[in-house]
C-alpha cells in the first residue's frame, strides 16, 4: 500500500537539509556567464566606445568610408548627427555619423617601415646619392573612342550609299 519507495523518501529528506548541492549545481552556469562576459560582451563594448569616439572626431577634409562602401571626403559637418560627404567632383551626399565605418584622416602619416629605418642609418656610404623616388598616386587614364576609317573596298556602316548609276 505504500506507493513511495523508502529510498526515494530518504533522498528527499537529505536534499532539503543540504543547501551546498544547489550552489555546486549552479557554479558551472556562473563560470560560463563570466567567460561569455570577458570573451564576447566586454570586447564588443570597447569597440562600440572606440567607434563612437572616432565618429565624434570627424572633421572637414577627412576621408571616410561608409557602411555601404562609399569612399568620400567630408565637405561639411552639419550637426552632431550628420555630415556631408563629397564622393565625386560636385556630387555631395548627406550621411548619418553612425553610418561611418572608418575614418582615414588627411593628416594621418604614411606607414612606411623604410622611412622609419633610414634615420637610424646616418653613417651610410651612399648618403650623397639621391633618395629613391616616392610612389605618386595618379588618376586613372582616360579612354577616348578612336574613329577608324574603313579600309579600301569596304563601305562605312554609318555612311549612306550614294546613287550608283
Amino acid at each position: 500500500m505504500f506507493f513511495v519507495s523508502p529510498a526515494y523518501a530518504q533522498a528527499a529528506g537529505a536534499a532539503g537539509a543540504n543547501g551546498t548541492d544547489f550552489l555546486l549545481q549552479m557554479a558551472p552556469f556562473g563560470i560560463i556567464l563570466l567567460i561569455m562576459y570577458f570573451l564576447i560582451l566586454r570586447p564588443q563594448q570597447q569597440r562600440a566606445k572606440q567607434h563612437e569616439k572616432m565618429v565624434n572626431n570627424i572633421r572637414r577634409g577627412d576621408i571616410v568610408i561608409t557602411n555601404g562602401g562609399l569612399i568620400g571626403r567630408v565637405s561639411k559637418v552639419t550637426d552632431d548627427a550628420e555630415i556631408e560627404i563629397e564622393i565625386a567632383p560636385n556630387v555631395r551626399v548627406r550621411q548619418l555619423r553612425g553610418g561611418i565605418t572608418e575614418v582615414r584622416s588627411k593628416s594621418e602619416p604614411v606607414k612606411d617601415e623604410a622611412a622609419k629605418k633610414e634615420p637610424a642609418n646616418k653613417n651610410r656610404k651612399d648618403q650623397g646619392k639621391p633618395a629613391k623616388p616616392e610612389l605618386v598616386k595618379s588618376e586613372p587614364a582616360k579612354i577616348e573612342a578612336v574613329k577608324t576609317e574603313p579600309a579600301e573596298g569596304e563601305a562605312a556602316d554609318s555612311e549612306t550609299p550614294k546613287d550608283k548609276a
